[in-house]
């Protein structure tokens, strides 16, 4: 009789295991695959972004130019800005290297370049908002899957439980006295307790769409006449 109760205490203990460590299993899977995500959004936002705006910004060169490309575009904030980046020769050839150059012109050439890039630009944003926004739902629903969790799995009321059954299937007549070791499962709760990840906003930048270009490229090309003005020996041709 006393080997019948040690197996069905083996196999109760088995199904609580396996279902709490799968459980968790599953949320450690889902959090790490959600901070890849974020990783890679990370980097797929220098690659496009970045480079859209640093491009646009190097065309631009000048501070004051650069501020109405915000007023007119939306941008609130001044992503991937450096002065000395902008104004350098060396990030300028490379940043234009490979790139497509279209216009007859010296002129053609350089709003041309701008235009396209504005277009890019617009494009990757609307692409990055709507991975961010994937990744928004990623993390709520991560947050759900934990306290679904816990909902069910409380780790302190399955110690008093286990050991329940280690006292029961024993003999012991204390079985359903209270443990004592609190400061052990609270130890033990606090080791094993499952936190959601960083929020991405918090990761991040918010970065709010810009109008398509049709909407805004007479009041882009006023601040890009005013740009070629100031170097009008630019040859982006020839860099």
């Amino acid at each position: 009789m006393e080997d019948l109760s040690n197996i069905l205490t083996f196999e109760v203990k088995k199904e609580i295991a396996d279902r709490y460590f799968g459980f968790r299993k599953i949320i450690e899977e889902d959090t790490n695959l959600y901070r890849q995500k974020i990783i890679a959004l990370s980097l797929d936002l220098e690659n496009s972004i970045g480079f859209d705006l640093v491009r646009i910004y190097t065309l631009l060169q000048e501070d004051d130019l650069i501020y109405s490309f915000f007023k007119i575009s939306g941008l609130s904030e001044r992503f991937f800005y450096d002065s000395y980046i902008n104004k350098s020769p060396a990030v300028r050839k490379r940043i234009f290297c490979g790139r497509k150059i279209r216009g007859l012109t010296r002129w053609s050439c350089f709003k041309n370049m701008f235009f396209d890039t504005y277009t890019i630009l617009h494009d990757h944003i609307i692409d990055y908002r709507t991975a961010l926004c994937r990744l928004i739902e990623d993390h709520d629903t991560l947050r759900e899957q934990i306290n679904l969790f816990y909902r069910k799995n409380d780790i302190t009321g399955i110690m008093q439980f286990l050991r329940g059954l280690d006292r029961c299937s024993t003999g012991d007549t204390e079985a359903l006295k209270p443990a004592p070791e609190a400061n052990f499962q609270c130890c033990l709760d606090d080791k094993l307790r499952l936190h959601p990840p960083d929020p991405v906003e918090e990761l991040l930048p918010i970065i709010p769409a810009i109008p398509p270009l049709k909407e805004v490229r007479a009041a882009l090309k006023e601040i890009l006449l005013l740009s070629w003005s100031r170097q009008p020996d630019l040859d982006l041709r020839h860099m």
